[in-house]
Order: structure tokens, then sequence, then C-alpha cells
């Protein structure tokens, strides 16, 4: 099958909400000698979309203006220094843009192989929520067997992937959310405490469910309005991961006390503007650690919904009214 010379793709030309999503015709992209071009089946939406759309999150310098952060699909082109990969291969992966296009570009080592047990849905689902889990609990949270991990905004994508993670460590999971729906599907992915954050304070629950120890690691998307609270629940040499700061990035008061009575860690991560040569070594690892627990069904992507990729504003109204639980997918078709 030819390769075509251009493709549709959905852009935001300008700032603003949902209608600003357009499509678009744009030349076809080609693979460098160490990268894969892959006809796109899904992809799936980010928070870090709608920034983008709302021009609050610019793409990373060099990456493709056409939003989107994953994608699932068939290798349609090798490029010659690319070994272990082959045309007709299905692949899922993270990319710094141009998921919502016909065709993206992928670096052959970035490139995740999707399990025969997964859709296209399924795969397109997996890679940002998961290596974000992976890298902010294993590498940067150094779980171990045995740990207590909170985990705040638990019905969102990462936190879905966070639960299941959370688990297949041998850890426990705590988990804010703000609706008793919300609750109850954080639980049936596994988690063992689900907290409504709504009712105005989690901390005492927390240190109730962990016998007045605390937690050894808090995943956190809220930032300053749960920080007084984040700190009443770590234990000692506890560590807080920060992935996004929803709530605002001030905090009025903060006692460092605290941070050194307790020895605690205090990391910032985010994903999408790290160097590819890191984002490739997350992958390796992530394959080796990771992708067996799905290959034999102990891991599972989460869906909230699946829309066709001409529903893009109405995907990111749900998104924005927070209404998702799990992933919001996109099919190109």
């Amino acid at each position: 099958m030819m390769i075509p010379e251009k493709m549709k793709a959905i852009v935001a030309p300008e700032p603003g909400g949902p209608e600003q999503l357009q499509f678009t015709e744009l030349p076809v992209p080609q693979p460098a000698a160490d990268e894969l071009l892959v006809k796109v089946q899904a992809t799936a939406l980010n928070r870090a979309d709608i920034l983008q759309r709302q021009g609050k999150y610019p793409p990373p310098k060099g990456a493709s203006p056409v939003l989107g952060l994953e994608i699932a699909g068939v290798v349609e082109q090798v490029g010659h220094n690319c070994s272990g990969w082959r045309r007709g291969d299905r692949v899922c992966a993270l990319l710094p843009g141009g998921g919502y296009a016909r065709y993206a570009i992928v670096p052959a080592g970035m490139a995740i192989p999707i399990p025969d047990s997964l859709s296209p849905e399924e795969a397109a689902a997996a890679p940002e929520v998961f290596l974000t889990a992976y890298q902010t609990l294993y590498q940067l949270g150094r779980i171990r067997n045995g740990d207590v991990v909170l985990i705040h905004a638990g019905a969102s994508g990462v936190g879905a992937a966070a639960i299941q993670l959370v688990r297949f460590a041998g850890a426990t999971s705590i988990i804010t959310a703000g609706t008793a729906k919300k609750l109850d599907f954080c639980l049936k992915l596994g988690a063992g405490v689900a907290i409504n954050y709504r009712d105005g304070e989690f901390a005492s629950h927390v240190l109730k469910a962990t016998n007045n120890n605390g937690v050894q690691i808090i995943l956190d998307c809220v930032g300053a309005a749960f920080w007084g609270q984040n700190m009443q629940c770590l234990a000692m040499d506890g560590r807080l991961i920060l992935i996004a700061v929803m709530s605002g990035y001030k905090v009025s008061e903060a006692n460092l006390a605290t941070i050194l009575r307790k020895r605690l860690s205090i990391i910032g991560s985010t994903l999408r503007g790290r160097s590819p040569e890191y984002k490739q070594n997350l992958t390796r690892e992530f394959v080796k650690d990771i992708l067996p627990g799905f290959q034999d069904g102990r891991l599972k992507p989460t869906i909230d919904s699946v829309f066709s990729w001409k529903e893009v504003a109405e995907a990111h109204r749900r998104m924005e009214n927070r209404e998702n639980m799990g992933k919001i997918v996109l099919t190109i078709d």
C-alpha cells in the first residue's frame, strides 16, 4: 500500500476553547534513520492537550504543532538504522506531539510492542499515564513491597494507572477523589482506601488508615491546596512527587521544620520536556519491568470513553469538565 503525500491532522491555530480544534491537511512526516512511521489507529487525551489548546503549554522545541502525546497503530515505514521492527508491527508510544493525525513519527527507542490481548483503543490509553506513573512511583518514588501510597485524583488517567502499578509492586494505595462514583471506581481498580476530598479534609482519614504512621509516597497533581495536609500525611523519609499544580503553585504558608524533622523529599517531575535519551531509557525499563503485566492480564488500560476524532471537541469538553474516569480515547477513522 502506497503512503500518501498528505494526511489529516488536528490543530488549534488560535488559543481558546474546544471550538478552536480544527482539521487541517499536512504532509505525511518522513522518518529519520532511527525512527518509525506509524499509521495511527487511536490516540488518547491528556490534560496537556487542553493546556496546549488554551495556549498555556506550547510543544517542546522541534515537536509537531499537532496535538496528541500518545498513539497506537501499525508500523508503515522503518528507518534504515532501526533494528527489531518491521512493517506491520503493532506499536504504541509516548510522543512529544503529533498524535492527533493519520500518521505519526515515533523514535524507534520509544516504541512499545502492543500485546496481542490489547485493542488499538486500549493500547492508545496506556503510554502516557503508565509511563508517568512508572517514572514517579518506581524511579523517583522508589516504591517497595509493603509501602502505602497516597494518590490524589485517583480516578484520573494517571491515578487509575498508579493504583494498578502500586498493587503490581506489592504496595497499598489510598486515593482521593471528588464523587462517590469515582471513589467506587478506584476501589474496584484495587485501591485500599478511598477518601472524598470534598468533605473538607483528608489527612485525618489517611493517618487513621495507616495507624498514624503516614504514607511513604504521595503522587500529587493538585498542588498548593493540598500542601499542608500532604505534609501531615507523609511518614518519616516520605516522598512527595508533584506532577502538576491544578490548584495553583503558590503556598502561602509552609512549615519547613516539618520537612527537616521528617527528612522529607519534595520532587517535581514532568515528562513531556525530557530529553529523547531519557524517554528512551524510561521506555526500555518500562518494557522490561511492566509490559509483562499487560501480557498476562495483571495490568489493563482503563478507558473512560471512546470518541471518533471527528468528535474531538466533545471529548475535550468531557475532560475539561472532569467527567472522565480513566482515559478518553479518539479513534482515527
